[in-house]
């Protein structure tokens, strides 16, 4: 079976572990112990999330979070993680293709994203997927020092 990307419901069994796979990876990355964030906001009508599977094996996920003024259709993309054995091979970009499409069709306009320093094979990644990065970001967006910030319209 290939590698599929889908729209799950982020409180799902499968959906829920990768997020808390991908808030563990960021703690460790970067010495954070708490990050809080409500899962609500990855449900419809706020946000939505998707996962990747490779032959029904969870393999990755990303969400996305409406941000700024809801007359704007802002989203943030956040919580991309992808299983440290299947890094390289393409599932990250498949994620990001599938999710823009599904932020489109949700109503989002335009896409933010930011990622730490720390994290360059991430930087590789939205720069080779056409987004582009930016100085500010709108309100309701989560900045976090020694992070870059990019955008993307849909």
């Amino acid at each position: 079976m290939p590698l599929t990307v889908a729209r799950e419901p982020v409180t799902g069994y499968g959906a829920r572990s990768l997020y808390l796979a991908a808030l563990d990876e960021l703690a460790r990355r970067y010495e954070r112990t708490t990050l809080r964030e409500a899962l609500e906001e990855y449900e419809p009508p706020h946000g939505l999330f998707v996962v990747a599977r490779d032959d029904g094996a969870l393999a990755g996920a990303a969400g996305v979070r409406s941000i700024g003024d809801p007359d704007d259709a802002l989203g943030e993309v956040k919580r991309l993680w992808v299983r440290p054995d299947l890094r390289r091979h393409g599932v990250a970009t498949r994620i990001m293709t599938v999710l823009e499409g599904d932020a489109r069709e949700a109503g989002f306009a335009r896409l933010y994203l930011e990622t730490g320093l720390r994290q360059p094979e991430a930087i590789a990644l939205y720069r080779r997927e056409d987004w582009v990065e930016v100085g500010a970001y709108p309100e309701g967006a989560t900045r976090h020092p020694n992070s870059l910030l990019f955008t993307k319209p849909l």
